[in-house]
């Protein structure tokens, strides 16, 4: 195992960058435990009480704190993210993507 501190910086898109950064270290399987930083946009996704089986997409276009975890199974990256912004209103899915603006996210990674 080994602990990878992967960095998106402005003007960088999360989930491409990382997908990209983990493809280059050979990273198949692993664990996101740590995404922390803010963004200035994203969509994250989530099911509506009526039918489990559908993926609601929601987009934010503000400045937002971010926070998750995730996973990593053969070399596909799936990230579950908690964010906030002016309103102090959290949601929490899975994202899909997401700006970083003019902050930054980092991502702690253990691959397996």
């Amino acid at each position: 195992m080994s602990l990878l501190q992967l960095h998106v910086e402005p003007g960088q898109e999360v989930v491409e960058i990382l997908t990209q950064k983990l493809a280059d270290a050979g990273v198949r399987n692993g664990a996101v435990v740590s995404l922390i930083g803010a963004i200035d946009s994203c969509c994250i996704t989530n099911m509506p009480a009526d039918d489990a089986s559908v993926d609601t997409p929601t987009e934010y276009s503000q400045p937002l704190e971010l926070s998750g975890t995730g996973e990593i199974v053969d070399g596909r990256l799936h990230l579950h993210v908690t964010i906030s912004g002016e309103s102090e209103v959290t949601r929490h899915g899975h994202l899909r993507w997401a700006r970083v603006g003019i902050w930054y996210v980092a991502a702690y990674v253990i691959a397996t």
